[in-house]
């Protein structure tokens, strides 16, 4: 047995040197920690229990049958995160540069069809090279079964794709399938194509971080949604993240004793957002006014920045919020925040989480570029997921909500199951002033003071029509209330709205604009 077990520590004890101790040195010296260090910082301590410890790579081309690579380069395995169950693969760059071949790959899908058998969150921290070479198409075979998995649990359990390193070609697909991308500044690498390949293609010249940093896939291509300055800033935020959400599909977020009185009146609420329909403020204002202890949680926070979207707390239970921004672009709704919006909700609905559309949306941005841009099948994924969301469904309307806009930012029709607005607020096909030159055009062109007579007329229809008390008469406002008042209203909706039961007709699935 003496032996038996010396046999175990020494096998235990390469494969836990990783690279070696020259390639640890070299990790560390970019900047980076290792695979091993990364899961110890994410996970509780001492809960992460690894499982595949011993596998190895079955190649013999190339002479790859005289190479030992310890755990075939990535740690897989499980532990918790707040006590609550995670799998967590971790690639190891120390180890031929963290490349994926068949074991490695089998590794992965191992851990995540555990995650799907149990319902429990798959966590993927992504330090790759790529496909290895050697093994040629069992590499590319090793991701198809990664891709497949990932997009079997969408939807089923939460999937988070960290990137402390490069990840490139076939390898970025993996963490586009997730639901959400960490990334990691000066360390966090995304591209299909690297910078010499596309200087050779085009001509272009792009260093890595320009092309494919965490700010370049944060603020520019949406792809990533979080862009975190070190390590150890982006665990702590996968760990605040992960207590928004459930499980599985099949559990309810969870919900935890809040301080913050729900009943608490907030009266700075009425000096935020100016009467004037024109006048900008900061949205994350009023959000932090309304929610449980200011705590927002945002999301894709440098992208298409119109539109604001994270999660938050509200008498302890766990919500998603859509809100517009008029601090930019006045909250019109475009291309990028639709996509954007509509990605957003249809997770919040996928993981059982209520959503909060707080709306102040002047319309659509109008614009050749937008219109040949797609505008209309991008705007239509709003009204899609809106509509296809069975969660329980608030609306608060701040100040403008004009034309189509006003639909997709989950008006009553489009199946909002509580609708709240402020006194000011103002609904309506389009502003006073648009309005007013469209209908009493003649009026104001054969008036003598046509100036005068324009602003009656702007004041005449703002009586008649931009106002909540028109859409309350009729049913599409359930409630006008002041400002103050928001968040003890949207607790108390929330709290009515816990047992609400809605389903889709039977379907394999519906189709959601391109």
């Amino acid at each position: 047995m003496d032996q038996l077990v010396r046999e175990l520590e020494e096998k235990r004890k390469r494969v836990l040197a990783m690279g070696g101790e020259k390639a640890v040195e070299k990790q560390h010296a970019k900047g980076k920690l290792t695979a091993r260090e990364r899961i110890e910082l994410l996970l509780d301590e001492g809960s992460f229990v690894e499982i595949d410890r011993f596998v190895e790579h079955r190649c013999t081309e190339f002479g790859m049958e005289k190479v030992y690579l310890p755990a075939d380069g990535v740690v897989t395995g499980y532990g918790t995160i707040n006590g609550r169950l995670v799998f967590v693969y971790s690639q190891d760059f120390t180890v031929r540069g963290g490349s994926l071949g068949e074991m490695h790959a089998k590794k992965m899908c191992k851990v995540m069809d555990m995650a799907m058998e149990v319902g429990a969150p798959i966590i993927g921290i992504n330090d790759s090279g790529g496909a290895r070479i050697q093994e040629g198409v069992d590499s590319l075979s090793g991701y198809g079964n990664i891709f497949f998995r990932n997009t079997r649990a969408s939807g089923v359990v939460p999937q988070i794709s960290i990137v402390v390193g490069p990840t490139a070609g076939g390898a970025v697909y993996s963490p586009a399938l997730m639901d959400f991308i960490f990334m990691v500044k000066k360390i966090g690498i995304m591209h299909i194509t690297g910078p010499q390949v596309i200087k050779a293609v085009t001509g272009e010249e792009v260093s890595s971080e320009e092309l494919g940093g965490a700010m370049a896939h944060n603020a520019k291509s949406g792809v990533a949604h979080f862009a975190e300055d070190s390590e150890e800033d982006c665990y702590q935020d996968v760990r605040k993240l992960l207590s928004y959400l459930p499980q599985n599909n099949l559990e309810d977020p969870p919900t935890i004793q809040s301080s913050d009185d729900p009943n608490r009146m907030d009266m700075e609420l009425r000096g935020i957002v100016p009467t004037h329909p024109n006048k900008p403020y900061d949205v994350r204002d009023v959000i932090k006014h309304i929610v449980d202890d200011g705590d927002f949680f945002e999301v894709h926070k440098y992208y298409a920045q119109n539109m604001v979207v994270g999660f938050a707390r509200m008498d302890g239970m766990s919500i998603g919020i859509i809100a517009n921004q008029p601090k930019h672009l006045a909250g019109v709704l475009d291309i990028d925040c639709s996509d954007k919006a509509s990605r957003f909700i249809r997770i919040c609905d996928a993981y059982n989480i209520p959503i909060l559309s707080i709306v102040d949306v002047p319309g659509y941005l109008p614009g050749v570029a937008q219109e040949h841009g797609g505008i209309i099948r991008h705007g239509a994924k709003m009204l899609y997921a809106y509509a296809e969301a069975t969660v329980p469904k608030i609306t608060l309307i701040l100040r403008k909500a004009y034309g189509g806009a006003y639909l997709g930012m989950c008006s009553k029709d489009m199946g909002a199951d509580v609708v709240l607005a402020w006194p000011q607020a103002e609904i309506a096909v389009m502003g006073a002033e648009g309005a007013a030159n469209i209908i009493f055009r003649k009026e104001i062109a054969a008036a003598e003071d046509s100036e005068k007579v324009r602003q009656e007329k702007i004041a005449e229809y703002r009586e008649r029509f931009a106002n909540p008390y028109v859409a309350a008469k009729r049913g599409f406002v359930d409630k006008v209330i002041l400002p103050e008042e928001s968040r003890p209203m949207i607790i108390s909706a929330l709290h009515m709205l816990e047992t609400k039961r809605d389903k889709l007709p039977k379907k394999k699935h519906g189709i959601i604009p391109a």
